[in-house]
């Protein structure tokens, strides 16, 4: 490493993910055109302070890593710098925290230093910023809950991994006529799930931004047996609440990291199981979605970021984000990004399409054609009484109605028991 070229440097942080390899290899082979040497700093922002740990990043150490999945530096999402709690809860760093960063800086002769995250992440960034330091950010996470970017590379790599599932469950879902309730990550945004359900051909999706009741989707299942349809596959995002608002948790943090989703695929199966009888079987995906190496989107859009957040160092537009705004990538303010999470829009295209295809997000707008969701949803914030079907709109089949008993209640420890001795 020369002594006198200028130095960046770059850290990941946060949940890893496909992609931040082809990040920091985009990052290493401009600086090093226009003049900059790169250090990479070990396991997230930890290794900025008390003890600095970090690696000269080269041409030579990261050639080949385009295609390898997680993050040659580690990451951690826990530590002296978790800075969110919960959706949009910041925390504010210890300033003694701070202190020791700029100490690195002025150590190191930092000309600014790039953090790859999402938005707890992007968050310490932002404060980094407002500490006089020199950060850009590159949005990273599989969930997609970034605004002000189209699309965070990992996203891309999740859908693929979770519609492979699919693919695989329908299959053995046919073969046995069950009913396979696949559940996804995304924590409080249904992106995985809607483009996972929509590609892997899924019958019923669940997301956290479309209310839905179990009586509905037991209705899209009777539906499709009376077609003469066996099997059904529902797609589950952990984050989806359930009808009665809660959401279902696989551990309540006592600390300031986030609450741990998941269980929620599990209580669907067991729900289905018990309302109508049929035989139910539930795949979690977890962490095989953060797994393996990115897809060609992934390793293009991320290999762009890369680069990009090179180059606002060089003009020095320091407390900005690269984002995608297709088909162009562009630059906005940290703070713009992480203030708001995106979410699915429940009369967007994507769920019209679905909508249009007969899948069922679990809701009353089932009932009507795909492309008058709109103002079911109006009319449902002025009337609780059932949407009426258009009379342009040619009517779809009565719901099978239910032999079931009074609503039952999660029950939880029943669902856990289901889960250990019915899941396969």
């Amino acid at each position: 490493m020369s002594h006198a070229a200028k130095r960046i440097g770059i850290l990941t942080s946060g949940g890893d993910c496909p992609g931040l390899n082809a990040v920091i290899r985009g990052a290493v082979k401009t600086a090093e055109r226009h003049g900059y040497d790169v250090v990479g700093f070990i396991k997230g922002y930890e290794g900025l302070v008390d003890p600095v740990t970090y690696i000269p990043l080269t041409n030579r150490n990261t050639a080949g890593i385009l295609t390898q999945g997680g993050t040659i530096l580690g990451s951690t999402n826990k530590g002296r710098f978790a800075a969110t709690c919960g959706v949009q809860d910041r925390l504010e760093l210890d300033p003694l925290l701070l202190a020791g960063v700029k100490a690195t800086y002025e150590q190191l002769d930092l000309s600014g230093l790039i953090c790859v995250g999402g938005d707890g992440s992007l968050a310490v960034a932002q404060q980094f910023h407002e500490y006089g330091l020199a950060v850009v950010g590159v949005p990273k996470t599989i969930d997609n809950d970034l605004s002000a970017t189209a699309f965070t590379f990992g996203f891309d790599s999740a859908v693929a991994c979770a519609t492979d599932a699919l693919d695989r469950l329908h299959t053995t879902a046919a073969s046995h006529e069950r009913v396979m309730v696949l559940e996804v990550m995304g924590r409080h945004a249904g992106w995985i799930g809607l483009y996972a359900g929509i590609a892997g051909g899924g019958d019923v999706i669940l997301i956290p931004e479309i209310p839905w009741t179990f009586e509905n989707v037991c209705s899209k299942i009777l539906e499709r047996d009376q077609q003469g349809k066996k099997f059904t596959l529902v797609v589950v995002a952990e984050g989806a609440e359930m009808p009665d608002g809660e959401v279902v948790t696989a551990e309540r943090r006592q600390d300031t990291r986030q609450t741990r989703l998941g269980g929620i695929g599990n209580v669907v199966a067991y729900e289905i199981e018990k309302r109508i009888g049929r035989d139910t079987r539930v795949c979690v995906l977890g962490h095989l979605q953060r797994g393996g190496g990115p897809t060609t989107f992934d390793r293009v859009l991320a290999t762009q970021f890369g680069s990009h957040a090179v180059r606002l160092i060089i003009e020095e537009k320091f407390g900005e984000m690269v984002c995608y705004q297709p088909p162009s990538i562009s630059s906005v303010p940290i703070i713009d990004a992480v203030n708001k999470l995106s979410r699915v829009d429940a009369n967007s295209s994507a769920v019209q399409a679905a909508r249009a295809l007969g899948i069922s997000f679990g809701d009353a707008a089932d009932l009507l054609g795909p492309f008058c969701v709109e103002e079911a949803l109006a009319d449902e914030e002025v009337s609780n009484e059932a949407p009426t079907v258009s009379e342009s709109v040619e009517p779809t089949p009565a719901p099978v109605e239910l032999a079931v008993s009074e609503p039952v209640p999660v029950e939880w420890e029943a669902a856990a028991a289901y889960a250990d001795g019915a899941m396969w």
